[in-house]
């Protein structure tokens, strides 16, 4: 049996059941990326390096202006070669090719567009590659065209479909969308539509997700988490010691993590939460790992500093001694980081969960969270974690001081998440679904395909 993954990042979220199924099951698969740009004049140098732990690509990314900054993250981490890999190599039994995006200048629909071109094109190139299935997610077109290529069936991965209401592109009022983001997001839903139309099968991470889909495609939906991989992501010993600064015994450490420091993640309100405990507590250290960059949502069009992190730096007098600012950092540190969280904060507004929220109950974190229904689905107030509005400061800010007041008192709903990890969203748990779910919309049987 052969599948084609296809994903703008290798491995990205396809990268963990690949290299499951080239080892253990015999299946030869084949991924389709793009290759890093070297970037421009002005442009930060992205170094990307593949992480199977974490099922995702992390970057580090360089300073994009020699100018002074509020503020400068910590680089101490190390860093992976810049060398550009070869455009057809193989890693751990998967055969990867990248592809060339000529049109750097598209953006938004026209964006996709010229990435799922670029998918046609370098497969076009390739005509060794015969596939049984094609595996690609909505959200980047990639597989938009291959029906005009290959006769096989396509299954896709959808994460996302926008909803006037309980979206996370309306749900801060502070920051309102513009009218280009409405249609923005609604012309992604165009595209999404076409991948429903003309796949055989498509599968959500989660229950929340699927259901934003149109009701009428729901037949052709399974729900498949990613799957989190428990010989990684446990709590173990760490040193006390965070991007070179060593943290006291009797410290306390509060963890946040995130993709970007930005609205949509609540960043701003953890930090006041943060403020309120500082103000509370001597005795708590705040490690917040995440990119300054921006992804999602529309920050820059409210605010006049260059990231939302410097934004809301400059709102208010914090004591950045009792913050450690990481980046974005490789999972080798993040779970060393999570193994010593005594409460783990996690705020999203109605979007895709982080594979951090389901990282740190993997860790054994107690975590609190944004009382939003994505998250419900995931975390019960009680019983494997804790809940508040998203926009109640007080709230968060007196159930945090609760948890660091007597942490073993909440090591029951840790130890709750651990098991909620291990029972439904483990690797070993989702990775038979999956197989198994290919198997049945390939039609293709293989004597180790079980």
């Amino acid at each position: 049996m052969h599948i084609l993954f296809l994903h703008r990042q290798f491995p990205a979220q396809f990268g963990q059941i690949a290299r499951h199924l080239v080892q253990h099951r015999g299946v030869q698969c084949t991924f389709v990326c793009e290759r890093p740009s070297s970037g421009g004049p002005g442009a930060g140098q992205v170094q990307f390096f593949p992480d199977f732990a974490a099922g995702t690509q992390i970057g580090m990314v360089a300073p994009q202006t020699a100018a002074p900054q509020v503020f400068q993250f910590n680089t101490n981490f190390p860093t992976p070669s810049v060398a550009p890999p070869p455009d057809d190599e193989i890693v751990e039994g998967i055969r990867r090719i990248q592809y060339q995006l000529n049109d750097r200048e598209a953006a938004g629909f026209d964006g996709l567009i010229a990435h799922a071109n670029a998918f046609y094109q370098a497969l076009k190139a390739h005509p060794d590659i015969q596939p049984d299935l094609v595996v690609g997610p909505s959200m980047y077109a990639s597989s938009l065209f291959l029906p005009d290529l290959y006769a096989c069936p396509v299954i896709n991965y959808f994460d996302y479909y926008f909803q006037p209401s309980d979206s996370y592109v309306t749900f801060r009022p502070d920051f309102p969308p513009t009218d280009l983001d409405i249609v923005r997001a609604r012309a992604h839903n165009a595209l999404v539509l076409q991948d429903l139309q003309s796949c055989k099968a498509g599968y959500s991470p989660t229950s929340w997700q699927r259901n934003l889909f149109p009701a009428e495609y729901h037949p052709k939906l399974a729900t498949i988490f990613d799957g989190i991989d428990r010989a990684f992501w446990f709590r173990r010993p760490a040193e006390r010691y965070v991007a070179g600064r060593a943290i006291p015994n009797e410290t306390r450490v509060v963890t946040y993590v995130a993709r970007g420091l930005e609205s949509m993640r609540g960043f701003d309100i953890f930090m006041k939460v943060a403020k309120g405990i500082s103000e509370a507590r001597r005795d708590v250290v705040f490690v917040v790992v995440g990119s300054e960059h921006f992804y999602h949502g529309s920050d820059l069009n409210h605010i006049q500093a260059p990231s939302f992190l410097q934004h809301v730096l400059q709102q208010d007098a914090y004591d950045l001694d009792r913050f450690i600012f990481t980046g974005r950092i490789p999972s080798t540190h993040l779970v060393e980081i999570l193994s010593l969280s005594d409460l783990h904060i996690y705020l999203s507004a109605p979007f895709v969960l982080s594979w951090s929220l389901f990282d740190a109950l993997a860790c054994g974190c107690t975590v609190l969270a944004s009382d939003t229904s994505p998250v419900r689905e995931v975390i019960q107030h009680g019983k494997n974690g804790l809940l508040a509005s998203f926009f109640d400061v007080a709230g968060l800010t007196r159930l945090a001081i609760d948890v660091l007041d007597d942490p073993p008192k909440f090591q029951p709903l840790a130890e709750a998440g651990v098991r909620l990890i291990d029972e439904e969203y483990s690797l070993e748990r989702v990775i038979p679904q999956m197989a198994n779910f290919y198997e049945q919309v390939s039609g293709v049987r293989s004597s180790r395909f079980s």
